[in-house]
């Protein structure tokens, strides 16, 4: 027996929570409110509370005062903002509200967040954009944002969602307002966008029932037809306003269409049919929030009856709030006029009137209070509000072809790429695909000429793959989005003569203007043109973020949720904002910064941080030198010194121990001829972490000096020199200086006769690489730098990260160093500082390399990930790890092998902070540069500096610890 009661009591409770879900949302609140306000309106003023105006914040006095007079001499119910500003709109508000007998319900077209209407607001993605994400906690989340933005702009009720099916790609008013074609979809994620909202009491306005999507005409301008058969209407049109009407949905605006299916009346729009309102939506579909028409002077019903008419005949049909009426004095003496007539009841008026209060209840209007212009003013605009557009952006991209894995770009060192940019806005992203490699940039119109497409043609005849980008207009939902057809001519032409990807910033079907996508390798939907959309698609193209969307819609090429998926696999951009991480880190690295340059520790840096693989802080300070002639900028390069080591001989070393053909704990004259030499029996392991006894280093540019006897000035010995050129002369030492052709050889027997310490003792050492700079040539029979250009550099997309950077780059990029006066008698611009790198023709394995912090964040990103970057496989993931291990601790040494690392338990210095990991490694180089990896927190650090210009006696950037104080500041201030 108590089974049976417990079921029937299951059953119950079943059945309730289903008939809760039916309900609108604000009906399960207490009504005594609402009975206590219905009470004191007179007949008239319930009438009024039906009506909703139009007001807007950018008109004048004379608009404010008859918003105000109708507020006060009719006590209407509510108000709709359109045009205006945010703080104009609140101020306006908080007016209205105080000339009202009962709180007025504000009501705003929010669909893309408040921006739709207002200036000085962020704009969300269109809705069919958000059709392609497959994440519907996305859209809820940015309901939640639209919510908390209506809120503080004392808004209650959003018109939106659209839940329109947009199946007619013609259709001129919803079609980027929709979801997609999909009605399931458009059910999920409206769903979604409702509950959002209504989650935080901002009533949701589900619209254009019973469905606009299917139409090729503007019901502001015309009164559309719609000829599909019932069934076809419940299947597709009315699904998405069934399923969230059972989900609570707060309320339904009703749209001017001639559906003869649900309405045989001839030219009737479903707004005035007592059979699609109080029938179809009310009765059928079980709907029992408020019923709202849409605007009532729009051309689709306005041209049919006279103001006051034709509000009448909206309220017969069963709705209960009128929108937009053009005269309501007007007006409500008809309704007036109507109820004396009996052709509707005080009662159903009284009854409307109460479910309005009711919901004004819900929307917290029984407690009002004004707007706070203080934080309509400082907070519409969040930093997740920011955030959560991005994220959106990010989920929305569109994979619709990817022949042979086209995307992400591999293989960037055997790729000459270019980029054709064709339309308006692309500024954002050439700027963010140039962080990922050499691109050569070009721009033509939405209808190249027939000479203008032949000219670029020609240009793009030497590169390997184009990437080419249409960039509609992205100033509102309704801009023409077809493409050209010179610019199809233009696509085609391209496809057919390269490895093309093409992007398209439109709406999908844009895509139906292509004659062919057959030549295309890769085909990326983008959807609108933001500088946002812009960054988030060239990282995509690399790899710096997944692709994931799903078009929405079907198009001539390619059929609804079409979409393939990619992987991160290189470096993402984000902004400061998105990264995990304490506001205060930008003040306190600045502050840092500026302070260094003030007491000139450096003339200027760059600092670049990575979190969880997402460049999120890439800033440049001060200048080029103390003149402050030639600001820092990213692209600059800096000589990185010691850095070499990790960037060049260190991978090289890792691939040949990964391939057998060296083993750390071998000796070194395994592979070098060192007969007869005390460094024959070097562990190449000892060398690696400077405990192998090999001398500091030797100055060697001072035995090709000669001192004059008399005044003791020092000249470069003119035996071993010339100023120009010569067979004999062919090691470029700096400008105008040219080595003996065969010193170099004399360096490394210098170094091979030099003495040895046997003592098992750290003692950091440049000599050992200077031998495996002849190690590492002979086993690959190239040059050093040919050799890390090839198997790295290059493939890596560090095409910035080069020896002698003045054979690439021009002067003006390259941050000097030192003035050197104790051997080349010059200001070093371009040429190493490192004497024996010099004297190497800039080429060394323990320094020479000039780069800027975004390369080398690349490289430190391919060591994070073990090996691979770019969907490339490097190093074996043991074999970083080998490298990157301390060595030998028991000898009280921190190294690595080639590797730095932070200081052991009660040893002092290092370069880490001591928040960092003791699983952290990078270098340090002498001329002021610091990279450093965390992989336990996985962060990624670079400080760029020339801290000894000009003079390498400078010493302040390392009294004043400021590489390591800025590294403390981000481990304090990252979070997981």
């Amino acid at each position: 027996m108590r089974s049976i009661v417990f079921v029937v009591l299951l059953i119950t409770v079943f059945l309730s929570d289903l008939k809760s879900q039916n309900r609108a949302v604000f009906l399960d609140e207490s009504s005594v409110w609402a009975d206590s306000v219905l009470e004191v309106l007179s007949e008239e003023e319930r009438i009024a509370q039906l009506f909703m105006v139009a007001a807007y914040s950018n008109k004048g006095k004379t608009h404010q005062d008859e918003i105000i007079r109708l507020v006060e001499r009719y006590k209407i119910g509510g108000v709709m903002f359109l045009q205006g500003g945010p703080l104009r709109q609140a101020k306006f508000t908080n007016n209205i509200q105080q000339h009202s007998k009962v709180p007025l319900m504000i009501a705003i077209d929010a669909e893309w967040g408040v921006s739709m209407r207002l200036d000085s607001s962020l704009r969300f993605p269109w809705q069919m954009t958000l059709g392609a994400i497959e994440d519907t906690h996305l859209i809820y989340q940015m309901g939640v944002e639209v919510a908390r933005q209506c809120k503080l702009l004392g808004v209650h009720i959003n018109f939106a969602p659209v839940i329109d099916v947009n199946s007619n790609p013609k259709n001129p008013i919803i079609n980027n307002r929709s979801f997609g074609e999909d009605p399931f979809r458009v059910a999920k994620m409206g769903n979604a966008y409702m509950r959002g909202m209504q989650d935080y009491n901002v009533l949701a306005c589900a619209k254009h029932f019973p469905g606009h999507g299917d139409t090729d005409t503007d019901s502001h301008k015309t009164l559309p037809f719609i000829n599909h058969k019932r069934d076809r209407l419940e299947k597709v049109e009315l699904f998405p306003f069934e399923k969230l009407i059972n989900k609570g949905l707060g309320s339904i605006m009703v749209a001017h269409l001639n559906i003869p299916a649900l309405d045989e009346e001839k030219n009737l729009s479903t707004s005035l049919s007592k059979k699609v309102v109080a029938g179809l939506l009310k009765d059928d579909l079980g709907f029992t929030g408020l019923a709202i028409t849409d605007a009532l002077n729009m051309k689709g019903v306005s041209e049919s009856y006279e103001p006051g008419i034709l509000d009448l005949k909206a309220l017969l049909a069963g709705n209960d709030i009128l929108l937009f009426s053009e005269d309501v004095p007007k007006a409500i003496q008809v309704i007036k006029q109507a109820i004396q007539e009996n052709k509707i009841s005080q009662n159903e008026i009284d009854l409307r009137c109460h479910k309005i209060l009711m919901a004004k209840k819900w929307m917290g209007l029984d407690s009002y209070k004004p707007v706070d212009l203080n934080l309509v003013a400082n907070k519409i605009v969040t930093k997740e509000t920011r955030i959560i557009d991005k994220k959106l952006i990010s989920a929305s991209l569109t994979l619709l072809k990817n022949k042979n894995e086209t995307l992400p770009l591999k293989e960037l060192n055997n790729s000459r790429i270019a980029s054709v940019n064709i339309g308006e806005n692309t500024s954002g992203f050439q700027q963010m695909l140039s962080n990922y490699t050499q691109i050569s940039f070009f721009n033509t119109s939405e209808k190249p000429t027939i000479i203008e497409r032949a000219l670029l043609l020609n240009k793009l005849s030497k590169y390997d793959v184009v990437i080419v980008s249409v960039h509609k207009s992205n100033a509102n939902a309704w801009k023409p989005y077809k493409i050209s057809k010179s610019t199809d001519l233009l696509l085609q032409a391209i496809s057919t003569r390269h490895k093309t990807i093409l992007t398209i910033f439109a709406n999908p079907y844009s895509l139906n203007s292509l004659n062919s996508v057959g030549n295309f390798d890769a085909v990326l939907l983008s959807y609108q043109n933001s500088e946002v959309s812009q960054k988030k698609t060239a990282q995509a193209i690399f790899g710096g973020i997944p692709i994931s969307g799903k078009v929405p819609v079907s198009t001539k090429h390619f059929k609804i949720n079409t979409g393939l998926e990619t992987q991160k696999t290189r470096l993402g951009y984000v902004s400061l904002e998105e990264a995990p991480c304490n506001s205060n880190m930008l003040y306190e690295i600045d502050s840092i910064i500026s302070n260094a340059i003030s007491e000139e520790a450096i003339p200027g840096c760059q600092v670049l941080i990575s979190k969880n693989g997402d460049v999120f802080f890439n800033k440049s300070y001060g200048h080029h030198t103390y003149e402050k002639k030639n600001k820092v900028k990213n692209t600059d390069l800096y000589d990185i010194a010691s850095v070499t080591k990790i960037a060049c001989a260190a991978p090289i070393l890792m691939q040949m121990v990964d391939d057998g053909s060296l083993i750390l704990d071998d000796k070194l004259g395994k592979y070098l001829d060192l007969d007869s030499t005390n460094k024959d029996p070097l562990i190449i392991r000892d060398i690696l972490a400077h405990q192998s006894g090999l001398n500091s280093w030797i100055p060697f540019y001072k035995q090709t000096l000669d001192t004059d006897s008399v005044s003791g000035l020092v000249s470069l010995r003119d035996t071993l020199y010339s100023k120009q050129y010569e067979d004999d002369f062919s090691v470029k030492v700096a400008e105008g200086i040219y080595l003996d052709s065969s010193y170099p050889d004399s360096i490394f027997q210098q170094i091979l006769s030099s003495d040895l310490s046997y003592k098992k003792e750290y003692k950091y050492s440049d000599l050992g690489y200077y031998l495996f700079k002849e190690l590492i040539e002979d086993s690959y029979d190239s040059s050093l730098d040919s050799i890390v250009y090839k198997i790295f550099l290059d493939k890596l997309g560090m095409f910035d990260t080069r020896y002698n950077p003045l054979n690439s780059f021009s002067k003006d990029r390259v941050v000097p160093t030192e003035e050197d006066s104790a051997f080349r008698g010059q200001l070093l611009e371009g040429y190493v500082h490192d004497m024996g790198a010099a004297m190497q023709g800039g080429v060394g394995a323990h320094a020479g390399l000039f780069s800027n912090a975004n390369d080398l964040a690349k490289l430190m990103q391919m060591y994070l990930q073990n090996g691979s970057y770019g969907g490339e496989y490097y190093l074996s993931e043991e074999t970083i790890q080998e490298f990157t291990r301390c060595q030998f601790p028991e000898n009280n040494n921190r190294r690595g092998a080639a590797f730095d690392k932070p200081a052991l338990e009660n040893q002092e210095g290092g370069p880490a902070s001591e928040n960092a990991s003791l699983k952290g490694f990078g270098h340090s180089g002498f001329t002021g540069t610091l990279v450093w990896v965390d992989p336990e927190k996985e962060i990624i650090y670079v400080f760029l500096s020339n801290r000894i210009h000009p003079d390498s006696k400078n010493n302040k950037l390392l009294e004043m610890n400021i590489r390591t104080d800025i590294m403390e500041v981000i481990f304090n201030s990252i979070y997981e």
